[in-house]
């Protein structure tokens, strides 16, 4: 059973309002930033259908988009970009990201979930939690908001380089970015130390020393 954003929290008894969930987006691709959130939902206002946003439909996380920050106490985002990423690995960029996330919250919270097994190194009193998508309300939220946010900066990070497709694959490895990578090399836009990219950047350099 999904346990609600504002019930008690099995392992510590944290009983109260201002709870913040946060989750990230943009791990597994080879481009563009990772994008966390970080959500505080009001509990006079319930938003029914929040669920980890892999399981809903861009139609539907959409819509849930737009009531979760009609509806939150508070909802913020945090980004770690491409450079960091490369400079500092993605685990450390993903956790980044959420402080910068948590940080941007207009109410600080007196408690933050994190979804995954890694916290990031800050002061609030929090807990990661595996799978904490599916089983609290504002970790879902969270992750429908850095889904939602890190996709609409795909789909028109597409409009400017039309030949790599990001809007179909996000970023992911799919075999048509991987094709596009052979075809086109790599833009400013993807990360040069995840090892598709590294390759055909390394390829290209040995191709044009050779010719040279």
């Amino acid at each position: 059973m999904k346990i609600k954003h504002n019930a008690t929290i099995p392992s510590i008894g944290y009983v109260g309002d201002c709870l913040a969930g946060v989750d990230e987006v943009g791990r597994g691709p080879l481009a563009g930033d990772v994008v966390a959130a970080a959500v505080i939902l009001d509990p006079m206002n319930v938003i029914e259908g929040l669920r980890d946003s892999k399981k809903l439909t861009a139609a539907r996380r959409d819509a849930l988009y737009e009531c979760i920050y009609e509806q939150a106490t508070a909802v913020a985002v945090g980004r770690a970009s491409v450079a960091e990423i490369d400079q500092h690995n993605i685990l450390n960029a993903s956790l980044l990201a959420m402080h910068r996330a948590v940080a941007n919250l207009k109410a600080q919270p007196e408690y933050v979930l994190v979804d995954g097994n890694r916290l990031p190194s800050w002061d609030y009193p929090s807990e990661a939690i595996v799978k904490g998508d599916n089983l609290f309300d504002c970790i879902s939220a969270a992750s429908i908001i850095a889904k939602v946010v890190r996709d609409r900066e795909m789909i028109a990070l597409a409009q400017e380089y039309p030949e790599y497709q990001f809007d179909r694959h996000k970023g992911y490895p799919t075999a048509v970015h991987l094709q596009a990578l052979e075809e086109h090399g790599a833009s400013i836009h993807h990360r040069k130390s995840f090892a598709p990219v590294r390759r055909i950047l390394q390829s290209t350099s040995t191709s044009t020393s050779t010719s040279c």
